[in-house]
């Protein structure tokens, strides 16, 4: 299904969620009836279960059976074991499933303003990132779905991108020609055609095999899912550009999350934001870590830039900004460039 028909699906569906939430609206504050009532929360995501994201949904899937036990059951399922995240976007809207944290590059067919993170070289650091998203301008985010039934509480980190190619990518005229591998995002589409290469909108789950047969060239990825999904076994070189930011919009269901008891939804959302502390600090650590892992395999060469051929990347991509700018909003750009700029 494309994504248009998905949207005009999710569009239509909302109807039907509003009239599931309304006939099982009532005391949310909870009642007898409550108090022996096991919720299922079905999680699905796509990557693995090593990754920051996988690590943090783990987390909050075991501190939520330790705190409320026998009144939450988390069902974890990592590499798109059950869907890809677009179906999960959509599945999460009609209550298929009631929790889902995907990239933020994949809402822009919702809203433009998510493409704020995918600006190429518009946050320094993952110290950046985070001071935008905990500014009004980055938590006002989260609220931007409500109308498609999906409640933002939390952002989660992966990491900066990197460029992997057949090739050395030093400059950016050494992407010409190439067919790059991009989720389903325009931004990131013209930021591939900024640079000459040929974007091919893909899922991430069939990324290995795309570029072991050589459907696609090159990849821009965080060095964790680079390592976890093995990318860096058919990717001979690369680039750390820290180019781009890889995060996640954790959403729920919002008639299900408004269903809950009070106590317990305040009790998870509690446990969100510890886990969201934890999770983030130890995507830093991950990324660190599977960078090095990936150096000592020798199986990829790692291009480190001068600051003059970075500036060569900053200058080529720069163009994305211009044409993107007004759709996003030029407000939340500034406040987006105005917290990369903080010192730390």
């Amino acid at each position: 299904m494309s994504i248009g028909a998905r949207i005009w699906r999710l569009t239509l569906g909302l109807v039907l969620a509003f009239c599931a939430a309304c006939s099982g609206s009532g005391d949310t504050a909870g009642s007898s009836a409550d108090a022996g009532k096991l919720y299922v929360i079905k999680f699905p995501h796509v990557t693995a279960p090593g990754t920051p994201k996988g690590q943090t949904a783990e987390r909050f899937k075991r501190l939520a059976e330790e705190r409320f036990p026998g009144r939450v059951r988390v069902e974890i399922y990592p590499s798109a074991q059950l869907m890809e995240d677009s179906e999960a976007i959509e599945a999460l809207a009609f209550g298929e499933v009631q929790m889902i944290a995907p990239s933020l590059s994949l809402f822009d067919r919702l809203t433009p303003k998510f493409q704020v993170f995918d600006l190429p070289f518009l946050f320094k650091d993952l110290d950046a990132v985070e001071r935008f998203q905990k500014s009004p301008a980055g938590r006002a985010l989260l609220g931007t779905l409500e109308d498609h039934n999906m409640l933002g509480l939390q952002f989660w980190h992966n990491g900066m991108k990197q460029l992997g190619g057949p090739r050395p990518l030093v400059h950016p005229s050494d992407a010409a020609g190439l067919k790059f591998r991009v989720m389903e995002s325009d931004l990131l589409q013209a930021e591939i055609e900024a640079i000459g290469g040929t974007p091919q909108k893909m899922a991430f789950g069939e990324v290995y095999q795309a570029l072991q047969t050589g459907t696609v060239d090159a990849q821009e990825n965080t060095w964790s899912n680079i390592y976890s999904s093995k990318f860096y076994e058919v990717q001979p070189y690369i680039t750390e550009s820290n180019h781009g930011y890889i995060g996640y919009f954790v959403a729920v269901n919002k008639p299900f999350w408004e269903s809950l008891p009070a106590d317990l939804r305040t009790g998870l959302e509690e446990i969100l934001a510890e886990v969201t502390e934890w999770g983030n600090a130890r995507a830093h650590e991950i990324n660190i870590e599977d960078r090095q892992k990936i150096a000592d395999s020798g199986r990829s060469k790692i291009i480190t830039l001068t600051p003059e051929e970075l500036a060569e990347w900053q200058t080529a991509m720069r163009p994305v900004w211009d044409k993107f700018r007004d759709s996003i909003g030029p407000d939340l750009v500034d406040a987006a460039l105005a917290s990369s700029r903080q010192a730390p």
